[in-house]
């Protein structure tokens, strides 16, 4: 059976896991229902954040799909699948056209020479403009450099949710047909009989493991057949050589994995016996077999502090909650997690860096579901000396917002370090595009939703470092400070509430030096939320209405991420949120502040 592979990128949100959802539904691969975003976390939030590998079999072909992630925070996923397919999809919203992380995929993609197939999705929605979208695609080629050849690309229409696709606009179709004819037409076959006559060599682009097989490789197959059982040899990108025997191949069928005893040259196969594999080693059956060229990965751009939790509320939620239990989480998470680096060389902390918040997001939120207690630092950037001058990374934003609330948006990105370096007014709306230092933008979201009144979009994505931006001072509001352990009471609850934004509901259980709100002064402040109305005799008009308490900013660990200040830690347990000054009591704050 003839083997192509390709790869669906998109930016988030675009609807590229919804047309491969489509797709495997058409070829009878999934049941109705079922999602490639299988992962709770994904469902929630709405987007990818594992690639993930599946098959659909058309017209005799088997062809191997890979979905990407489409936020900017999990693009090391991206990078190493592009080097293991021979083309690409790339889904363009109709309406909102090339976004940052489409501009970062489609980069890849053409610098490894691949031809991508335009697929121009959501063509239904009331604001779409497909030759207007068209259009920017084919200027985004131009500007990326793409070859006379990549930017003659095949555009296909479709409605992803509806399963539908189109060769021209006005054409009738009730299927995605047409998509899947283009694949065949467009994608070059997988392997050639050359390839197949040539001894072993595959190459590892994803990582998975196993409870009971421990780490597996996700590979693609360049040349020979590969065998269970058979005894190889480990190359890295140098050339250094380790020996191995892979005890299970399995190969691809829908969304699930089939055990096989042999599979050949073009597919893609998780292979199981190497339990020190890694990303872009070569697995050979000779040992002078010439490597295949390294998959580089990005750099993190944020770091932070991982530590046991020590507040007096310790332990009552979680199960796992000492330091070696989250090393060995951490360790785990490494396996498979290679946009993740941990620096465990301290004593009391662990040193973690990943490529965005929403990155570090994720890995706290599966460890507080897999029963895990801990508490994180405030993030930081990581900063590197390039010929001696100070770099950090620097971000492309582009935001969509309402014409009312484009003045409000640069003013508060300006005072953050972002320099206005494209704007398109629409009518009603404009498209902003900003460049400044990544730290200009932590702690920004939340700020832009009020801003915006929840109408805008914000999509981001590194484009680099470059020397440093200065000062900045972001932080406008200080922290309300409990100076009292036990509940809070609606009574003093609705007394603070005028002093700026609480975070806690009446009746939460809190401890000395838990923050539980921030002051619009912008300064510190020790209260006493468990303080209860003075009960007398003397009564008097006016004094016992009803107590009117505004609905909390409740934390999640994104939230509490933005927020934190530089001296407070996020504790984070199954069940709780809370955010706490590093020192508890308001003596050893004063003591470390004089330190």
């Amino acid at each position: 059976m003839d083997i192509r592979n390709i790869a669906i990128i998109a930016h988030v949100d675009h609807g590229k896991t919804t047309l491969t959802d489509a797709l495997l539904r058409q070829t009878g691969a999934i049941a109705e229902g079922v999602s490639m975003d299988s992962d709770t976390l994904e469902q929630e939030h709405g987007i990818t954040i594992y690639s993930k590998n599946a098959t659909i079999e058309y017209k005799d072909t088997k062809i191997n799909i890979v979905d990407t992630p489409g936020h900017a925070d999990f693009g090391s996923e991206v990078e190493r699948v592009l080097r293991s397919i021979d083309s690409v999809v790339l889904v363009v919203d109709a309406q909102e056209g090339p976004m940052p992380q489409t501009r970062f995929v489609l980069k890849k993609s053409l610098e490894l020479g691949l031809k991508p197939i335009v697929v121009l999705n959501k063509i239904d929605k009331p604001a779409a403009n497909p030759a207007r979208a068209e259009e920017e695609v084919f200027e985004l080629f131009l500007e990326l450099g793409a070859s006379d050849e990549q930017a003659d690309f095949p555009v296909v229409y479709a409605i992803g949710r509806e399963g539908v696709a189109k060769h021209k606009l006005e054409d009738e179709s009730k299927d995605l047909t047409p998509l899947l004819d283009t694949i065949l037409e467009y994608v070059p076959l997988a392997s050639t009989p050359e390839h197949a006559k040539k001894s072993l060599r595959l190459q590892s682009f994803n990582l998975a493991y196993d409870n009971f097989l421990g780490r597996m490789a996700v590979a693609r197959i360049y040349d020979g057949t590969v065998h269970a059982g058979e005894s190889v040899f480990v190359k890295t990108p140098e050339g250094e050589a380790r020996n191995g025997k892979l005890t299970k191949v399995f190969t691809f069928r829908g969304l699930d994995r089939v055990e096989t005893q042999e599979a050949y040259a073009g597919d893609i196969v998780l292979i199981a016996g190497l339990p020190d594999i890694d990303i872009g080693e070569t697995i050979a059956t000779e040992e002078d077999a010439e490597p295949l060229p390294a998959i580089a990965v990005d750099e993190p751009t944020i770091t932070l502090s991982f530590l046991v939790n020590d507040s007096p509320f310790a332990g009552r939620e979680g199960t796992f909650v000492t330091t070696r239990q989250i090393r060995e989480y951490l360790e785990r998470e490494l396996e498979v997690n290679v946009g993740l680096r941990v620096d465990f060389s301290e004593s009391d902390r662990f040193i973690v860096s990943g490529r965005g918040e929403l990155h570090i997001v994720i890995l706290l939120e599966n460890m507080r579901r897999a029963g895990y207690e801990l508490q994180v630092s405030q993030p930081r950037v990581i900063s590197r000396e390039e010929n001696g001058v100070k770099t950090e990374p620097f971000e492309e934003v582009i935001i969509d917002t309402p014409t009312a609330f484009q003045g409000a948006v640069i003013e508060r990105l300006g005072k953050r370090g972002y320099v206005l370096t494209d704007l398109r007014d629409n009518g009603t709306t404009v498209r902003l595009t900003l460049e400044g230092p990544t730290r200009g933008l932590l702690g920004y979201r939340t700020q832009f939703v009020i801003d915006t009144k929840g109408e805008g979009i914000l999509s981001s994505r590194v484009i680099g470092f470059k020397p440093y931006a200065g000062e900045i001072k972001k932080r406008q509001v200080g922290s309300m400070v409990s100076m009292a352990t036990g509940k809070a009471l609606g009574f003093s609850l609705a007394n603070l509430q005028g002093r700026g934004t609480l975070y806690i509901r009446p009746a939460t259980e809190l401890y000395e030096g838990q923050v539980i709100g921030n002051t619009a002064k912008g300064e510190d402040m020790s209260v006493n939320p468990t303080k209860g109305k003075q009960l007398t005799n003397m009564r008097a008009s006016g004094t016992d209405d009803a107590i009117n308490i505004i609905p909390p900013f409740t934390l999640t660990i994104e939230r509490g991420l933005e927020i934190m200040a530089q001296d407070e830690y996020l504790e984070v347990t199954p069940k709780s949120v809370r955010l706490r000054k590093q020192f508890l009591t308001e003596n050893s704050r004063s003591k470390s502040r004089r330190g």
